[in-house]
């Protein structure tokens, strides 16, 4: 018994705390950290990878099934992207959430919009800093048309297709409106889809009307919190040792390969083939690897719009 109260009496103890309650066995709570970062699918660049179940699922997989971890807690910083990978992750995290009985703590960094809002969803609790850009609750389709600069160059367009829409919203030919129309309701789906997400997660936290809500707009942290898309503004950290005490540890998950093996493969398209590159002579690259170069730099601006949305 004295054992034991001396154990208590040194438990506070900055250097020989943790011992003592190692030996009382009272761990420090642990919160494994998950980091979803970047524009979600589309194509992955060695520069501008992409955010996809398959290059987070080994990491959520290792955050939950921590037997020692009392909660997880994901660092989102993603402008959007793909609907279907937005939910596919956001389904997973509370699939694991309910398998392994474990509260799921979100934090908004610089950006939670769109996709990256829908990411956020998957917490039973959502924080994000003040100026944190939160929201952007719609669809969007971008694209150009080029059938004026091809007539304008002297180029014949030619396709061939079996089905009337197969070339459907073509670049290169004008724009049919009923193309458009089709597009339009593809939109209303997912945006439906997406409306019934934050309702579903968010319930009566909301305090906006939804035409205000899912038109499309973004706000800071602060005035998301107002309107119901958030919980609380604050750090991970502090927000942690709040709910699991002072001596709270985070621990980072990160077992799904750095950033050249995550992107192994788009690294080995975006450069020159070795046969091209013999000792002692001059360095070539085949039509090939300068298409893939090509869409290599496409991808990472297309990447970069993502980003510029939102001042970032």
């Amino acid at each position: 018994m004295a054992i034991k109260d001396n154990l208590r009496a040194l438990r506070d103890q900055p250097l020989i705390g943790p011992i003592a309650r190692k030996l009382m066995g009272e761990p420090e709570p642990l919160v494994t950290v998950v980091r979803l970062t970047g524009v979600i699918g589309g194509q992955s660049t060695p520069l501008s990878p992409s955010l996809t179940l398959a290059s987070c699922a080994a990491d959520l997989e290792a955050a939950f099934t921590n037997s020692q971890a009392k909660a997880v807690a994901i660092a989102i910083n993603s402008p959007g992207g793909s609907p279907v990978q937005s939910a596919l992750i956001t389904k997973r995290v509370r699939a694991l959430a309910k398998e392994h009985e474990k509260p799921v703590f979100t934090f908004v960094e610089d950006v939670g919009a769109s996709g990256g809002y829908m990411l956020a969803l998957a917490g039973d609790e959502i924080y994000a800093d003040e100026n944190s850009v939160v929201g952007s609750i719609g669809v969007v389709s971008a694209g150009f048309g080029f059938k004026k600069l091809i007539d304008k160059v002297g180029v014949e367009r030619r396709i061939y297709t079996a089905g009337t829409s197969k070339a459907m919203l073509d670049p290169f030919q004008e724009e049919n409106p009923k193309d458009v129309a089709h597009l339009k309701k593809l939109q209303e789906e997912v945006h439906e889809s997406f409306k019934q997400m934050v309702r579903d997660h968010r319930g009566d936290k909301l305090s906006a009307p939804e035409d205000e809500l899912f038109n499309g707009a973004f706000w800071t942290g602060a005035t998301a919190k107002t309107l119901g898309l958030v919980d609380g503004l604050g750090d991970m950290r502090a927000v942690m040792q709040e709910k699991f005490g002072d001596k709270a540890k985070l621990k980072l998950v990160h077992v799904s390969g750095g950033l050249f093996r995550r992107n192994k493969n788009a690294a080995e398209v975006a450069a020159p083939s070795a046969a091209t590159t013999a000792p002692h002579a001059p360095a070539m690259i085949s039509g090939a690897d300068a298409a893939n170069l090509v869409e290599t730099g496409l991808a990472a601006l297309e990447n970069r719009a993502f980003w510029s949305r939102f001042g970032l």
